[in-house]
């Protein structure tokens, strides 16, 4: 079974965002960049699926900017065999929409024929959640999303999810959609010598118009802008005062 694995290329997790003095988006600006940390998940139960000997291949995907080699030759070293770029942008503030980026993902499934798309659930700079979705509308496949388990049982997948009210085990027919939650796995370390093996690694460069997929914005970002400022907590002296507070105040109770 082929495993196809997206991956987008975000600001690292450990960065403190800045947006930008006009409000057109967020600073990019010498700031560094790595693989979404959901992204990152999926790579990782890929990978373990290939060396359970459940996966035969497994063919990370990025649809982006150019830079994006970097975050695919990451996936390579962590254990992915091959990769595909799809160049879908010049500039680096530009970010593909869900819909187009599930068109192309679509194209590329028609193409490689997978058994299963592992992707992480939402990227931590847009958090959009929709991707894996509307992949699963298009292609017409079943989906089990936010997975903290993954088990493959011959020709369907039993999959663990995370939901509000607690767990929720599903078993899905294949080929499927599968996004990753957190709790599925901790992604390992590539090691210097697999680092070294990446680059040797096939990674193909392809475009929108390959496909045939029109990636045109269907959407206006008005205006980015910071959090605001959380308050400072205070100190009540009695039960009585902190129901008044909540009461009165907060407007909770």
């Amino acid at each position: 079974m082929k495993i196809v694995v997206p991956v987008k290329r975000v600001i690292d997790y450990n960065i403190k965002v800045k947006v930008r003095g006009d409000g057109s988006g967020v600073d990019l600006t010498n700031v560094k960049m790595s693989m979404n940390p959901f992204d990152e998940i999926a790579v990782e139960e890929a990978i373990r699926l290939k060396e359970r000997g459940v996966a035969s291949e497994v063919v990370a995907v990025s649809i982006g900017v150019k830079q994006a080699q970097d975050t695919l030759r990451t996936a390579l070293a962590m254990g992915a065999d091959r990769a595909i770029l799809i160049v879908a942008a010049d500039d680096v503030h530009t970010d593909i929409e869900p819909l187009a980026v599930a068109k192309l993902l679509k194209a590329v499934c028609e193409a490689e024929a997978p058994g299963m798309v592992l992707a992480g659930k939402q990227a931590i700079d847009n958090d959009m959640n929709a991707t894996g979705q509307m992949l699963a509308a298009l292609l017409g496949w079943p989906q089990a999303t936010f997975a903290s388990e993954v088990i493959v049982d011959g020709e369907e997948a039993v999959v663990t999810r995370e939901v509000d009210g607690g767990l929720q085990t599903i078993r899905v027919k294949l080929p499927a959609i599968v996004t990753t939650d957190l709790r599925l796995n901790e992604p390992r370390y590539a090691s210097l010598p697999n680092i070294m093996k990446a680059k040797k690694k096939p990674l193909e460069e392809k475009t929108p118009a390959d496909y045939g997929v029109d990636i045109t914005p269907r959407l206006k970002v008005l205006k980015t802008e910071e959090p605001p400022v959380r308050q400072a907590g205070i100190r009540v002296a009695s039960v009585d005062e902190l129901i008044d507070k909540l009461r009165n105040e907060a407007g909770v109770i």
